[in-house]
């Protein structure tokens, strides 16, 4: 045990409804819940964030500079991708219930959801989770700065740029204006790429 946790105090907590404790609300089907050491000051080096999805809906492009984050599929099914730093090479995995995927400290990652009714687990060795997003990066990098460093077109960039939100955490966002063709196409590619996982379990099913 630790030192610095009184555990004689009357204001010390061993339980917590996370239920209650929304780091995100997209809508009803799509939100991350959250708890660490800010809601149980109990907590050691452990944390997580309770994950809700429906089809097609992402936790978008991030990373977590302070822990190691291990997810867990609870039910649904989702495909986590890591970019592996030291190989430059994209990693996809497709995990459905009882299954993990471990995302090491500071990698570059993003979780879509292949099927409805999606919940993961995700499991982080440090008493708060703490991140950094692709949409705060896109947003808060000046735009002078991006096109000097990529050769890019400044006017361009912006325009490209400017749709996006601080802190999206779901995308796409619930008034997105993307033609319905274009989901369908993202739907139909997500169908051809895990389609071998179909015939593994019942959970990986799209419907849209």
């Amino acid at each position: 045990m630790t030192t610095n946790i009184d555990y004689t105090s009357p204001l010390t907590h061993y339980t917590f409804d996370v239920n209650k404790s929304h780091l995100f609300v997209k809508d009803n089907q799509n939100l991350i819940n959250v708890l660490g050491k800010e809601q149980l000051n109990t907590l050691e080096n452990t944390s997580l964030l309770d994950i809700f999805l429906s089809l097609g809906n992402v936790v978008e492009p991030h990373y977590h500079q302070n822990a190691a984050q291990l997810v867990y599929c609870i039910s649904g099914a989702a495909t986590v991708s890591i970019l592996n730093p030291f190989t430059k090479r994209l990693l996809n995995f497709h995990i459905t219930p009882g299954q993990v995927a471990n995302v090491p400290k500071g990698w570059w990652h993003y979780e879509v959801a292949t099927a409805n009714n999606t919940h993961l687990l995700a499991i982080f060795d440090a008493p708060n989770p703490e991140v950094i997003l692709g949409s705060d990066i896109l947003k808060f990098t000046p735009s002078n700065i991006m096109a000097h460093t990529y050769c890019l077109d400044e006017e361009q960039w912006k325009n490209v740029t400017e749709p996006i939100k601080p802190s999206t955490y779901i995308g796409p966002y619930k008034d997105c204006n993307k033609a319905k063709y274009r989901k369908q196409q993202f739907y139909n590619r997500l169908y051809q790429q895990y389609q071998p996982y179909q015939r593994y379990s019942k959970y990986s099913q799209y419907r849209y």
